[in-house]
């Protein structure tokens, strides 16, 4: 069985135009070409592409999948090893969520917060690497130093102001609010002067998050923890305010 581009984009939820390109960039060969040209995949191609995917949604970039790609000899065994690698992201995904409910508790509580809770599940530097591919070195310099300043108690503050705002838009994606609603607008105020607190972000790049919120599993499933379409809900609510404030 085969696919045409058309179908493995949509299947995979991808364009046409990226599949082009991966195979321009030696990624992914189409299994053959019509008389007509257009392209068509088979099941390897399938099994592949969804390597590819993974690696992506894994923060590598092109060059780097390129070469996993090139140095795996089976690809069950490759397989394999990143079932194991999505479910220790999957396990530290959720002990940050644990972490941060424990403090959102705490703090509405008043009850006193302890380091190992606060902070279970968190590592920053591990995103070193992505954040200077995607917005440069001089972006994760600043942002490492205003998150260090900010010292243990500021950083507990931070991620409780996440989880309060997580929270209440998944409220507002439960109750089927649309996002032009004032109170998701306000939300989203509220949510890009948390973001701005590491520095100041302006509508090209809150656009660029509110999508990333979306595509990158490892965001979509931190919002979406708080109900199904949460993520989506904020990214759509990004755009509206984007343009009605930032631009």
């Amino acid at each position: 069985m085969e696919w045409s581009i058309k179908e493995l984009a949509r299947a995979a939820g991808v364009t046409s135009r990226t599949l082009r390109h991966y195979g321009q960039v030696g990624l992914l060969t189409p299994s053959r070409i019509g008389s007509n040209g257009y392209r068509y995949y088979d099941r390897t191609c399938l099994v592949r592409l969804q390597r590819i995917l993974l690696l992506r949604d894994l923060g590598l970039g092109l060059p780097a999948i390129g070469e996993v790609l090139t140095g795996e000899q089976d690809t069950s065994t490759a397989l394999g090893i990143h079932l194991e690698l999505l479910e220790q992201e999957q396990q530290r995904i959720q002990r940050q969520i644990d972490s941060v409910r424990t403090t959102l508790r705490k703090t509405e509580g008043d009850e006193e917060l302890m380091v190992h809770e606060t902070f279970d599940g968190f590592d920053h530097s591990r995103y070193e690497g992505e954040v200077v591919q995607r917005w440069g070195r001089d972006a994760w310099d600043s942002g490492n130093r205003w998150w260090t300043a900010l010292g243990p108690d500021g950083q507990a503050a931070h991620y409780a102001e996440h989880e309060v705002l997580a929270a209440a838009l998944g409220r507002a994606a439960g109750a089927g609010l649309d996002p032009a609603h004032d109170d998701v607008q306000a939300l989203v105020a509220r949510h890009h002067r948390w973001v701005s607190a590491a520095g100041a972000t302006d509508g090209e790049r809150y656009l660029a998050l509110g999508h990333m919120y979306v595509d990158d599993v490892r965001f979509a499933a931190t919002y979406d923890a708080h109900g199904p379409g949460t993520a989506v809900l904020l990214r759509d609510a990004i755009a509206l305010y984007v343009e009605r404030d930032l631009d």
